[in-house]
């Protein structure tokens, strides 16, 4: 049996409009330190251009590109049992504790499920909470999907850049 990992804190601040919800750490992300590490993971660099900035590999540029924007983001799993990095491969899946972050930002409007594994967990794992769940196509490469046909379906949900 794999030994039990465990996901990251969450990137989150209090005035937070939206939240986004992976399943778990890949292998890659453990190793790195920070959410959707894989280099072909479209995450990141969709994320950058959804919301107009330049791409930065570095975490701390990240973390605030999300916060400028009143993102939120976590895992759904506190921790599972997964041998490599196939969401179909996570077991015995403990939950993160999302009501308490729903809490704690009030102004959350919308959960964006980072693929099909995310929202099937979110549904066995949370109770229900009283805010919109949108699932979308997961950004990891296992999901042969074009780019184009993924950033379309994020950019519907994802708010234009603010102005300070």
């Amino acid at each position: 049996m794999s030994e039990r990992k465990f996901s990251f804190e969450p990137v989150w601040a209090e005035d937070a409009r939206l939240l986004i919800l992976g399943t778990m750490p890949s292998v890659q992300s453990l190793l790195q330190g920070f959410y959707y590490a894989h280099p072909r993971n479209a995450f990141w660099p969709m994320m950058f251009e959804l919301l107009g900035e330049a791409y930065s590999e570095k975490i701390e540029d990240k973390k605030r590109l999300l916060l400028r924007n009143r993102i939120a983001l976590w895992d759904v799993a506190l921790s599972a049992i997964r041998p490599g990095s196939l969401d179909s491969d996570i077991r015995e899946a403990v939950p993160n504790d999302i009501p308490w972050l729903l809490a704690k930002c009030p102004g959350i409007h919308k959960v964006l499920l980072n693929g099909t594994t995310a929202l099937s967990l979110y549904r066995r794992l949370v109770p229900p909470q009283s805010v919109e769940c949108v699932q979308l196509p997961s950004t990891s490469p296992a999901n042969t999907m074009r780019y184009e046909a993924k950033r379309a379906a994020w950019a519907a949900h994802i708010p234009p850049k603010e102005n300070p």
